[in-house]
């Protein structure tokens, strides 16, 4: 639903779009050349994990240059490296100069949140969020809920059985359940807490909500330090309110300070059950619609 209608085609259109839409990619720029070369000096290419953008000259050397820069995507890291490719020795290729290819990973390093849930609360804070460094899967079964346009960095899913999509996420990823039915958001805690790679779990719903879910949970085998990623209900206790504004900014305001700190915030100690349920006794956060 949030395709462009026109595709990149130069590098600094696809720089553009990478950096609007929060998305990693890596920057290939010719920096010399020596002999019979493709491109000249200063030719440039952006890749992705799924695209390609302009060209240093295409053939062997093009191929190995974006083989590598998804290489270096998939480390995750920023970096930044200088390779020689000999062309005729090297790649095969009949110009028979030789030049040198700068990557430069940018954009790394956003944070993935998974929303579940298109009702009103969700609706709300898809806007704030999709502000913030980050990329979003927004998830529900029900596609009517969604709006026409999204931000460039909002992946809608439409999926009848949303719990399902918690095996797909990333490693690292952030999830807010906001969904309208107790059972599924029951469904995708079970599933969330299942991985540990998945270190924030947060639930909209009431004290009892929260409370039945805990025991349930504890019943089914879960321990303090799988508990401990949970949180509900979710948002900053310092923020009040119970209208869907309210709520989805209250729990933008969790996310920005997660972001900032680098860190999710845990007690020191798991607490216990009636410790968590006991918590923010002045904040009941309804279910979304």
């Amino acid at each position: 639903m949030n395709t462009p209608s026109w595709r990149s085609k130069t590098w600094h259109e696809g720089i553009a779009h990478c950096q609007q839409s929060n998305q990693a990619y890596v920057l290939v720029t010719v920096v010399s050349v020596a002999g019979s070369a493709p491109r000249e000096s200063g030719s440039k290419m952006v890749v992705t994990a799924c695209e390609s953008i302009d060209t240093i000259g295409g053939g062997h050397l093009e191929h190995h240059a974006i083989h590598t820069a998804r290489e270096l995507l998939v480390a995750g890291k920023p970096h930044t490296e200088l390779c020689s490719y000999p062309l005729s020795s090297k790649l095969g290729q009949c110009c028979g100069g030789a030049v040198k290819v700068l990557f430069d990973v940018c954009n790394m390093n956003q944070q993935h949140v998974a929303v579940f849930g298109a009702g009103h609360v969700a609706k709300a804070l898809i806007p704030i969020i999709a502000q913030l460094p980050v990329n979003i899967s927004w998830i529900d079964a029900r596609e009517s809920l969604f709006p026409t346009d999204v931000p460039n960095n909002v992946k809608v899913i439409v999926e009848e059985e949303p719990d399902s999509e918690v095996s797909q996420l990333p490693p690292g990823s952030w999830l807010v359940i906001l969904t309208h039915d107790h059972q599924l958001d029951f469904r995708i805690t079970e599933q969330a807490l299942k991985f540990a790679s998945l270190p924030f779990v947060g639930l909209i719903g009431s004290e009892t909500k929260a409370k039945r879910f805990i025991t349930k949970l504890t019943h089914r085998g879960f321990d303090d330090s799988a508990l401990a990623r949970l949180h509900t209900p979710i948002g900053s206790p310092t923020i009040p309110g119970k209208q869907p504004i309210e709520v989805a900014v209250s729990i933008s305001a969790q996310l920005i300070t997660m972001l900032h700190n680098k860190t999710i915030p845990v007690d020191k100690k798991p607490p216990s059950q009636d410790e968590r349920c006991e918590r923010q006794d002045n904040r009941v956060k309804h279910d979304d619609e």
